[in-house]
């Protein structure tokens, strides 16, 4: 495969930003194909970023034979519908997170990709950019003893109530949206699964969070907290704290360290802060990975077991809130 040929399901904002541009600068990526609710819309995507092929339905994209990947950025409740489909279609698939509405859904997909031994990435972007390494090689060496206590927390300001990342029904809200990542980092830093503990949380609308925060507990005793805001205050931000027995680390801006990072230890010698190389930005690494993937069988650190198990946590926080899991769009 000298390529690898993408199709786009929908027009999303992210669209360009996560495959669009990054696959302009790619030797192995195309994006050859792409399909919208609003075929004006697609149309106009496909002309300013040179794509050869405009679908007129989701059936058409995931189905063409000209396709060897699908990247699927659609509103939460319908990706795990179209990633399931993409796959049985014989296409690998790059998903936006949440992998799925829920966790139950996401075992299905994950199912899905088994079975068809294709690839199947959930797209979160940090994982892939060198700032997350360094603060593992930071937590590996010690400097700040015994890890107790992981926190992160999102926040942002999502005031258009018309935006669907407001909408129950496509799989809305806050810890849904931006507070997934929190709760990947946490994850990702213990290198082990939580039980939440406890969580609590403010609607917009019925069973619809604004806000919503999480105790952790790991099994060896640590403990974690997660926060994510969708209607904050305060502007955007995203950061991390891990305390441990000598010290601390601070990640100041996971989520998109290509823009600006700072990563402070603090210890009994005092505080120093280090910045991560900002390139290669987040999405270019990601779609990177994914093809690597695809080409040549290398490995995906966010895949279906990843998803699966972050959804679970995101299940459980939104139980001990007293609000209900999210639910697929259309039932498959």
């Amino acid at each position: 495969m000298p390529e690898l040929r993408i199709g786009v399901l929908g027009a999303a904002r992210i669209t360009p930003n996560a495959v669009l541009k990054p696959a302009l600068a790619d030797p192995e990526v195309v994006v050859t194909a792409i399909a919208a609710r609003d075929p004006a819309r697609a149309r106009d995507v496909a002309d300013t970023y040179g794509i050869d092929r405009v679908h007129e339905s989701y059936e058409a994209l995931v189905t063409d034979p000209e396709l060897d990947a699908v990247y699927n950025p659609l509103p939460n409740g319908s990706h795990g519908r179209w990633t399931a489909a993409a796959l049985e279609a014989g296409k690998h698939v790059l998903c936006e997170k949440p992998f799925a509405a829920n966790a139950q859904e996401a075992e299905a997909v994950a199912a899905v990709a088994a079975r068809t031994g294709l690839v199947a990435m959930e797209a979160f972007h940090y994982r892939y950019h060198p700032f997350l390494d360094r603060a593992q090689e930071i937590l590996a060496s010690g400097r700040i003893g015994e890890v107790r206590h992981i926190e992160a927390f999102f926040r942002a300001r999502l005031r258009r109530a018309s935006d669907i990342r407001w909408d129950l029904g496509l799989a809305g809200g806050a810890l849904m949206d931006i507070g997934s990542y929190p709760v990947h980092l946490v994850r990702t830093l213990a290198g082990a699964e939580p039980t939440v503990v406890a969580a609590t949380a403010g609607v917009r609308s019925t069973d619809v969070d604004r806000w919503l925060r999480a105790d952790l507990r790991f099994d060896d005793g640590r403990t974690g907290f997660v926060s994510a805001s969708m209607l904050s205050r305060r502007p955007r931000r995203s950061s991390a704290r891990v305390t441990g027995s000598r010290g601390s680390v601070e990640l100041e801006n996971f989520t998109a360290p290509y823009r600006f990072n700072a990563i402070r230890v603090r210890t009994a010698r005092g505080l120093r802060t280090e910045h991560v190389a900002r390139e290669p930005v987040t999405y270019a690494a990601q779609l990177r990975v994914f093809a690597d993937a695809v080409l040549r069988g290398g490995p995906v650190a966010t895949g279906p077991e990843d998803a699966v198990a972050n959804l679970r946590v995101i299940d459980a926080c939104y139980e001990a809130a007293g609000l209900p899991p999210r639910q697929p769009t259309v039932p498959w």
